[in-house]
């Protein structure tokens, strides 16, 4: 079932601004941190020893607060990261509650990196991190609707078939027949939460689906 909600209760559940659990999310692995760190160690310098070789002329002041934003970056570069993908999710025109169940569970293995290493024999072979991701598909009484997928933790050993599932789900068309995107999952039976990205203020989500209730 799909039950329209306005643009008014979208903005109550799907922030403008990166809460911090998306701000942790757009930080990324290590690796992803190291580059960031690296881009805000080496703007920082070079933006503060052009800011100290202007003898205090009209620019000054402008490469001074580059430098602070660039030493900032770590800081400020997951806020924007996310909060971008908020707008984008915020700029379809129809938004609804789904309510159904999950149709199916399987388990996929993504690789996370990869790299080179040489071998004992002198020859380089390709080394991948991988991680095991579940899959959720998703339908109601008027069939599939799509499906979401995340990285397995222990907690999941709980999901199993039939499981009732609650989500927003955004498309342009006012129909839903065509490019769907799906948020994180709510499965109220086991007060549970699963997804990759953590499109929804939770507690804001579960009571709208409590104003609901009626129509589930």
């Amino acid at each position: 079932m799909l039950i329209p909600i306005s643009l008014n209760q979208v903005s109550k559940i799907v922030p403008s601004v990166a809460t911090g659990g998306q701000f942790k999310y757009a930080l990324g692995d290590p690796r992803k941190i190291l580059q960031r760190l690296i881009i805000s160690s080496i703007g920082g310098v070079i933006t503060f020893l052009i800011s100290v070789s202007q003898d205090r002329n009209q620019t000054y002041s402008l490469w001074l607060l580059l430098c602070v934003l660039f030493f900032l970056y770590i800081l400020w570069g997951p806020i924007v990261e996310a909060s971008k993908k908020n707008l984008k999710f915020r700029s379809f025109k129809f938004f609804s509650i789904f309510d159904g169940f999950v149709s199916d569970i399987y388990q996929l293995e993504k690789v996370e990196s990869s790299r080179e290493q040489t071998n004992r024999y002198g020859r380089l072979e390709l080394i991948e991190k991988k991680r095991t991701w579940l899959v959720l598909e998703l339908e109601d009484e008027e069939g599939y609707l799509g499906k979401i997928s995340f990285p397995m933790e222990n907690k999941h050993s709980l999901l199993k078939k039939g499981e009732n599932v609650r989500c927003l789900v955004s498309s342009d068309s006012r129909n839903f027949n065509s490019k769907l995107v799906l948020t994180d999952a709510w499965l109220p039976d086991l007060n549970l939460w699963v997804g990759d990205y953590p499109y929804l203020l939770r507690p804001a989500f579960e009571e709208i689906c409590f104003m609901y209730k009626n129509n589930f």
